[in-house]
């Protein structure tokens, strides 16, 4: 096994990481940027080492500075975590020449299945179905707009590289098509380096459902089943669960089979995601491989009773997997939310600032994926994801119950979060039914705003600030200043007006 491992990341995935990394006995070695000096990754880490200012390009995405701590640090191996350098075949490489082990796909699996492009070729070599569109790169707007006519609009420009919505943009008609291309290949150049994209047709109200795959290096591929991932904004998942609401046995086994086919073509190892779009007669189509650890992860890990990350670090170190695919049943439901400094209410601009109070969730079924604390300032320089809040139950009406409590539980204060947009969210009817589609909550954001709307995180931050006062106003008696305590409401009857309000949403 490894004696300490680099953890090439900031946030919730790095602190997640390392903390595997603590129940291994492996020491951990953290990075940061200038910004992220006192981030909670770095506190937690046995290591920390600086890598550049807040720039991402002058610091997460230097892969000669990432290799350079490596070395100095005695580190041998590199975990890349997601996003950032995760999906770099440069990376894996660099690790190779400087004889550090990458925790992750080789750097031909990772060309020959994480290139949106080069992916689709394989699965259409593989007979995975595919969603009609183009094989290869264009970089020829022209070309580009003449082939998206031919294929009949709504199309959709993706980049080549990457993920997460990033370099995306839906295309309805041959007017927008110019702006389209331009804004899309300009986004995915300044997130992954790489500005060029493909077409793809795109489907209308589809389901996005991923199935979690592990191979290890000596001929192993299984499936870990399905993640339901359709309740997205702009093209980022939101909600995930598993398992999903629509799956039969046999659709588990036709897709299971499919990705583990995919992955045994590509030479795959370690864990990854292939995704695909199911249409309403449960027909699906190969999407792309994401080849790296999930954000979602832990919704498989819940169903699974698996830890994703230390499976990954075993099968670096060259372990066999322990199991077969046919072993693997999801047990119970699980679904994750991802919190956010952002402000649903000013079309989800972030929320950078510091945290003044905050109270994480807890209890039955109840898990909190994070990466902050109490004091620490959200940069605006990273996305905005600060937690991941998981809730586990024996089926899905007890799931979204727990998760509807520990939401309610949740408090932030300074910043504002997407907390009570998922209070809204557990309570739509259509998600209750599970009839929801990659555009469901676009069009719900879309339509006209409920008059029952959640008060917004800025009213516990009025909370506080009222208990504030009233404890200064006992502290200014105490002195014998003229008493004001008759005119503030009791703690009491504060947390119970807020309980209420609760209640009300």
């Amino acid at each position: 096994m490894f004696k300490k491992i680099l953890i090439a990341n900031r946030g919730e995935i790095a602190v997640r990481i390392l903390r595997a990394c603590r129940e291994l006995g492996i020491r951990s070695a953290a990075v940061f940027s200038e910004v992220d000096r006192k981030s909670l990754h770095v506190r937690l880490a046995d290591e920390a080492y600086p890598i550049g200012p807040a720039s991402a390009r002058e610091s997460y995405l230097r892969i000669d500075k990432i290799i350079d701590v490596a070395r100095r640090s005695g580190c041998d191996a590199i975990h890349p975590g997601y996003g950032f350098l995760a999906e770099n075949a440069a990376l894996p490489r660099a690790c190779a020449d400087a004889a550090i082990t990458f925790i992750g796909p080789s750097a031909e699996a990772m060309e020959a299945l994480g290139s949106k492009t080069a992916g689709r070729q394989l699965a259409r070599r593989s007979d995975v179905p595919t969603v009609p569109g183009t094989n290869d790169p264009i970089e020829d707007p022209e070309q580009a707009s003449a082939l998206a006519q031919s294929m009949g609009f709504p199309v959709l420009l993706k980049a080549v590289a990457g993920g997460g919505g990033k370099g995306m943009r839906l295309v309805t008609a041959a007017s927008d098509f110019a702006s389209a291309y331009r804004d899309a290949s300009s986004e995915a150049n300044n997130a992954f380096g790489d500005p060029r994209l493909y077409l793809e047709k795109y489907l209308v109200k589809p389901r996005h459902i991923e199935i979690q795959i592990l191979a290890d290096n000596h001929g192993r591929v299984v499936s870990l089943g399905e993640r339901e991932c359709s309740v997205q904004r702009r093209h980022q998942k939101v909600i995930e669960e598993a398992p999903s609401p629509i799956m039969t046995p046999d659709l588990r086994k036709k897709m299971g089979d499919a990705a583990v086919r995919l992955a045994r073509a590509g030479r795959y190892t370690n864990a990854g995601t292939v995704e695909f779009l199911v249409d309403t007669n449960l027909n699906f189509y190969f999407l792309e491989v994401n080849t790296r650890l999930q954000v979602e992860h832990p919704v498989t890990e819940q169903v699974t009773g698996l830890d994703l990350v230390k499976l990954q670090i075993a099968i670096a170190a060259g372990h066999r997997l322990p199991f077969a695919w046919e072993t693997i049943t999801p047990r119970g439901n699980a679904m994750e939310v991802r919190l956010y400094a952002e402000d649903p209410d000013n079309n989800f601009f972030p929320s950078p600032g510091k945290i003044l109070t905050r109270h994480a969730p807890s209890g039955p079924g109840i898990r909190l994926d994070d990466g902050v604390y109490e004091g620490w300032t959200v940069p605006n320089d990273y996305d905005p994801l600060l937690a991941k809040l998981i809730a586990w139950g024996n089926s899905r009406e007890e799931t979204i119950a727990r998760l509807r409590r520990a939401l309610a539980e949740s408090t932030i204060t300074g910043i504002r979060t997407n907390v009570a947009l998922f209070r809204r969210l557990l309570m739509e009817p259509d998600f209750l039914k599970a009839e929801i589609h990659t555009k469901w909550l676009d069009e719900l954001l879309s339509g006209p705003k409920k008059d029952a709307a959640e008060p917004a995180d800025g009213s516990l931050e009025a909370a506080a600030i009222a208990t504030a006062m009233w404890q200064a106003s006992r502290s200014a008696s105490a002195n014998g200043a003229q008493s004001v305590e008759a005119e503030a409401p009791s703690r009491w009857k504060q947390s119970g007006r807020r309980d209420q309000v609760d209640r009300t949403l």
